[in-house]
This record gives structure tokens, sequence and C-alpha cells, in this order.
């Protein structure tokens, strides 16, 4: 069996080595375009800050030492140009000489990548894009060069990653994001930490802004400002690089994705597609979708070796988790988020909360911003976000895989994790956040949004806001309106409160929870705001 693989990336290579390991005697050849084949392209924007000094540790693999361990054929610089399904060739051309030639196939598979979308602005030649080791090599030549400063276009994680490594190269950089937030996965309220955090080491933010046009040395904006430019680096999304399949008669779907199977194969039983050019199938609507992550890319080339050596696979939905370092702060999201819900008319019911990292008193404990989606006729969870400087990755790993498990959000509340007081806590913030879904669920406790103040959404347009911090912390900032009664004095002082509904906080929504329980039981009709202040404070900065 002669298998040709296109793209020596991440899902092609991890396809042609897997082959390699269940098969000693399939020839197998890849071709790969660029200079590199498995390179860590993920660690490019690590690479130009200098967090990784060294160019080599990018390159995990060479055509050399891929031969020389498994016996596949790489061959870098060749260009596959047409594919003829009739008679099973591939047309390439070595980029180098120009030559052209046919490889025969038995079974082919698809991994071309994604790339980068550029605007056609005036100018726009100018401008840089990051995918690979060749780009980073030309940003670097630059950066060496002594540029001072920097726009990048498009505020998504990569965006957000270039901004912070050139901003940690000493570069005046400039982020413009054309949505109102950074980090479109998270909804607002959670990436207003981020764009905050970004604001605070230096990066100046520019949200509802959208380049216009590429000067020599400058960006002019639509609304008519220039910002100082050395460098220009675009990241405003990428697109499946399916013309190849198009070009063959492949079945491509309405995002331009190559449609595949659960194992892989195309509308060609002998074609398999993986990777960003491939699409996926979602987790919650079971639809096709496009997600251009390096971990499904190597899953799914996994995946599809399995299926041509005879096996018999279907790869599981996607659920797009993703995660972020924002210098010292970390954001990570899985599942749909709250924006997406509401789009599609979704039921679901939101939950805030701001848990410790690890408990209180041992030192280093900082807060999380964690946000948990589910959906409140059958519990099931929907999506999670996390903001904060240490622990995200793990509530949000516990989450996806919670999801993948097909556990419901009050399930969450029983899971036996690691606790150790460095680590986590008694009630970890997993786990709170179960116990809250499940008081929703139940009907134990109702919730107000930070978005439904004042609104019919809440528990009702004329609903009395009742503050139950300390005096103290309520001086220091207040929603407008709200009547300052301490949690303590609550019960006290409860003749004081106003007539009909009342709308309870506190600082993250604990204290708001207990004081919505007491009240409840004194027979007040009231509701906590999820989240807090905390939340509600995000909320207006987003806002």
């Amino acid at each position: 069996m002669k298998v040709i693989v296109i793209g020596g990336v991440a899902g092609g290579m991890s396809a042609a080595t897997r082959l390699r390991r269940l098969d000693e005697t399939a020839e197998i050849v890849v071709l790969e375009r660029g200079e590199h084949v498995s390179y860590a392209n993920c660690g490019l924007p690590y690479y130009l800050g200098g967090a990784i000094d060294e160019r080599d540790a990018l390159l995990l693999q060479t055509p050399e030492s891929l031969d020389a361990r498994f016996r596949i054929d790489v061959r870098v610089r060749h260009e596959a140009l047409a594919v003829d399904r009739a008679a099973r060739t591939v047309l390439v051309r070595e980029t180098v000489s120009g030559r052209e030639y046919e490889e025969s196939f038995d079974r082919l598979v698809l991994s071309p990548g994604a790339r980068p979308f550029v605007p056609d602005l005036p100018g726009i030649e100018r401008a840089r894009t990051l995918r690979d080791v060749t780009d980073a090599d030309r940003i670097a030549e630059l950066l060496d060069g002594g540029v001072r400063t920097a726009v990048v276009v498009g505020g998504g994680f990569i965006g957000v990653e270039a901004a912070e490594n050139l901003r940690e190269r000493g570069l005046d950089v400039t982020l413009v994001e054309l949505a109102g937030q950074v980090l479109p996965p998270l909804d607002p309220e959670m990436a207003a930490p981020v764009a905050a955090r970004l604001r605070e080491h230096g990066v100046r933010v520019e949200l509802g802004a959208q380049p216009a046009e590429v000067l020599p040395d400058s960006v002019v904006l639509a609304d008519g400002r220039t910002l100082a430019a050395d460098l220009v680096l675009l990241s405003i999304g990428v697109r499946p690089e399916s013309s190849l399949a198009r070009a063959a008669g492949l079945e491509t779907g309405p995002r331009g994705g190559i449609a595949v199977d659960a194992s892989g194969r195309t509308s060609d039983p002998e074609i398999y597609a993986v990777g960003d050019a491939a699409e996926k199938r979602d987790a919650l609507t079971g639809e096709p979708v496009l997600v251009p992550l390096a971990n499904l890319a190597n899953r799914h080339g996994r995946l599809v070796a399995d299926a041509i050596a005879g096996r018999e696979v279907a790869a599981g939905p996607a659920t797009s988790t993703a995660v972020v370092r924002v210098f010292d702060l970390t954001a990570a999201a899985t599942g749909w988020n709250e924006k997406r819900l509401r789009a599609a008319g979704h039921p679901y019911q939101a939950v805030h909360l701001h848990p410790g990292s690890h408990a209180g008193y041992y030192p280093g404990a900082s807060p999380i911003a964690l946000k948990l989606l589910f959906d409140p006729r059958d519990q099931r969870i929907l999506g999670a976000q996390a903001v904060g400087s240490d622990g995200v990755d793990k509530r949000i790993d516990v989450i996806a895989t919670a999801m993948a498990g097909g556990l419901t959000a009050p399930a969450l509340a029983d899971l036996e994790l690691a606790y150790a007081p460095p680590y986590g806590s008694a009630k970890d913030p997993v786990n709170m956040a179960g116990m809250i879904a499940e008081n929703l669920a139940t009907g134990t406790v109702h919730t107000v949004q930070w978005h439904e103040l004042g609104t019919d959404g809440a528990v009702g347009p004329v609903a009395a806001l009742v503050d139950v911090r300390t005096r103290a912390e309520h001086a220091r900032g207040a929603i407008p309106g709200a009547v300052n009664i301490p949690l303590d004095e609550l019960r006290d002082r409860a003749a004081e409160l106003p007539d009909g509904e009342l709308i309870v906080h506190c600082q993250v929504g604990l204290r708001g929870h207990t004081a919505q329980r007491l009240l409840a039981g004194l027979g007040r009709n009231a509701a906590n705001l999820d989240g807090g202040y905390a939340t509600w404070s995000a909320g207006q900065a987003a806002a």
C-alpha cells in the first residue's frame, strides 16, 4: 500500500508516523510545500518574544530524522498541484527547480492546514502573517533590525499572544480588534480583565476599530486615526486550504472546510482529510464546524492512520477547548459561550463565581473568574470560561472532560478532585460551580445576570437592589441605586427593606446567596446577582 500525505505539520505528520507504527510495509510519502516539517507552530509567538531562545527548538523533526526512524519519504519544497482521483495520482511541483511530476497513491491524506486571512487594503503587502517558521524568520529579521512600533490586527488567541510577545521584546504595541472585546470565544465580562491586563503591561488596545490603509511606517484606521507601525502583523483568523480538494471534486462545507465522515474519509473513500482544512462535528449541535486547533489536528491524524490500517474508528465531537496566556494572566474556554447560545436561541443558564485558585489560608492564592453555562431543561453542560493567574487551565480541562463524558452541571459538585492546600480547596471551584448549578436546577435559588439589571429580564424592572457587603466594600465602589445593609445585619434590619421584589448582591455571589436564602425564609421574593459586584463591574467595563 502506498500512502501520500499532503502537508507535513501536525495532522499530516501524526498520520504518517502513526501509520508506520501500524504498518511497517506501507510506502509513505509526505509532500510539504514549505521548508520545514513537524515544527511547533504554536511556539512561534514565544520564539519572537524571546521565551524560546533557540530557533531549532521549534523544529521537532527533519526529513532526515523521519527517514531514519520511520522510513518515511519526506519531501519539503514539494507542492501538490492537483489530484487525479480516477488515475489515483498527485501532480507535484518542486518549488525550487520548477520540475513537475506525477506520484501515484492507493490512499491519500489531505492535511494542507489553513491560510491566514489577509484583507484587501491599500498597502497591505507590507503586513506580515505568522503561520510557519519562514514567517517567523522574516519577522525576527525585522525585530533584529530595530523596529520599535507594531500594530497587531486581530484580538483573538494568536493576536493576543503576538501582542504580548512583541511587547516583551520592548516594542510599543497596539492591538486593533473590530469587535468590542478581545478573545471572541469568551463572553464580554470574561474578556474585559484580559484587555485590562494588556493595557496594564503597556499594550494599547483599540476595540471596535479596523485598519483602512497600511502606510510605510503606520496604519490608518477607518475613523481616520493613525497608529505608528514599523511592523504590521495580521491575526484576523484563518481560512481552510481546501482549493486542492475542491478542484478534485471533493465535497466541501458552507465555510470551505473539507467534508469528512467520523473516520476522516472525504466524499472519495480512498481520500482522507485532517487538520485545519477539515470539518469537525460540533459537540452541541452535531453540525459541521471548523476548529483550527493543533490538538484536534494531531488526534485526527492518528485517527485516519488507524482507519487506513483497517481499524474501526470514529472521531469524537469538538468542544473547541483552548487556553492562552496574557502576561501573568490565563484565559481558557470550552464549548459554547453565552453570545453564541443567545444568538442561536438555545436555552441556557449562566453561573458566575470567583473562587480562589487554592485554599485561601495557604500563601499565594489568587482569584479565578469562572463561568459555567448549562441547559436548564436537562442540565447538560454547554460551555465554560475561566480567567485568572493560576489554576485556570485545569478547571477548564476538568469541565471539558465532564462534557465529553456526558456529565450534567450539577454532577460537577460530586467530582472527587485532587486536593491539598497548595493546589486547591476542599470545595474545588469546579465543585462549587456544580453546587450553584444544582441550586438553580432545583429552584433553591434564583439569580439575575449582570446585563439584566434594570431590564425586564430581571426579577422585575423596579426591583430594589440590596448590597449586603460591608460598609467599607460599598464605599470603595457600588452599583448605582443599591441600598447597603451588611449581611450580618440583614435579619435585624429586614423591616428597613423596601416592599416588593429584591435583588441582593455581594462581591462575588457567596454572601448574596446566603442573603437570598435568608430573605426567602422571611417570605421575601429575592434573587441573587450572579457573580456579584465583581462580575457586574467586569460587565460594565466590557460595555
